[in-house]
């Protein structure tokens, strides 16, 4: 008897020791996390702090140099005077970085309304309907992501020139490139994919189309990839550089990274505060739009099966 106890005992015991290891294990994962999370959070902190510090103390390198540690004000003024500096758009009269800011959210709808659009009906006839060679063309897509952006960057720009498109200094110049984005395509396929056939056949019975399927049935359940979809098309498009550098040449076509890149190029790259300030206002939409769509951005990258 004591024997047959003694047996199931160290089975128990066996199976247990994976986890009191994985236990062990944590800590250090939560250590290593900890440091990476503030390492990369000390930019940031930097950057806010500096956009509110006076020129005397960015010089002096003091990290906290208001009260109780300093006897310095915050200058929440070189906000203003950083617009200022930036100079007006003598076409509207606005101050040029509200400029760039309208034409960055411009540019910004713009891709994202067709990003989705595109990538949800591709991804539907991928995911759900029958044709010939379809799974060629999806690898044919897949394969746009084995393509250097730095390949493709300068025969996009010729085309825009003015002896093919003559697009150049235009919006849609700014915006054809990301018209379509193959990366939405293979995101929203994966979700739908994971969606039920039953559905698609109960819908035929009731008389519904692929349309109205997608509309009532497969978009709202796929809410979290597009959310997803949409927040990183922001991100990417309101921090483009590269091509909206190439393709405009006047300073009211601009948007915010570039008008950042030429603020720092002029007087005001020499006032780091001033820079911070800009800076600041330049990243401060993306954080309060990814703050409130954290939660739909973490369940749409689970569900579709993506890590970072």
């Amino acid at each position: 008897m004591a024997t047959a106890t003694a047996t199931p005992l160290a089975r128990v015991e066996t199976r247990r020791a994976p986890g009191r290891s994985l236990n062990r294990v944590n800590p250090l994962i939560y250590l290593v996390l900890i440091i990476v999370g503030v390492a990369s959070l000390i930019p940031f902190l930097w950057m806010v702090l500096t956009s509110v510090k006076d020129y005397g103390d960015v010089v002096s390198l003091k990290f906290w140099p208001w009260p109780p540690f300093g006897n310095s004000a915050p200058r929440f003024d070189n906000f203003a005077e950083a617009i200022r500096l930036i100079g007006v758009d003598r076409d509207t009269g606005l101050p040029m970085f509200f400029r760039h800011v309208l034409n960055t959210a411009l540019v910004t709808a713009i891709v994202i309304a067709s990003s989705i659009t595109t990538s949800v009906l591709a991804a539907y006839a991928f995911a759900q309907l029958d044709f010939p060679a379809k799974n060629v063309l999806f690898i044919l897509v897949l394969a746009t992501f084995m393509i250097p952006e730095e390949l493709i960057l300068v025969p996009r720009a010729v085309m825009m020139n003015k002896n093919y498109l003559n697009w150049y200094n235009t919006v849609p110049a700014m915006v054809a490139p990301f018209l379509v984005n193959a990366f939405g395509i293979f995101l929203i396929r994966q979700f739908f994919l994971q969606i039920p056939r039953d559905l698609y056949d109960a819908a035929r019975i009731d008389g519904a189309g692929h349309m109205r399927y997608l509309t009532t049935i497969m978009i709202p359940l796929a809410r979290p990839a597009i959310l997803t979809l949409a927040l990183l098309e922001f991100i990417w498009t309101w921090n483009e550089f590269r091509w909206i550098q190439l393709v405009t040449s006047s300073s009211n076509m601009r948007t915010v990274s570039v008008g950042l890149v030429g603020f720092l190029q002029t007087d005001g790259g020499a006032q780091t505060q001033l820079a911070m300030a800009v800076a600041v206002m330049v990243v401060l939409p993306v954080v309060v739009l990814y703050f409130f769509t954290q939660r739909y951005f973490t369940e749409g990258i689970t569900t579709t099966g993506l890590k970072g």
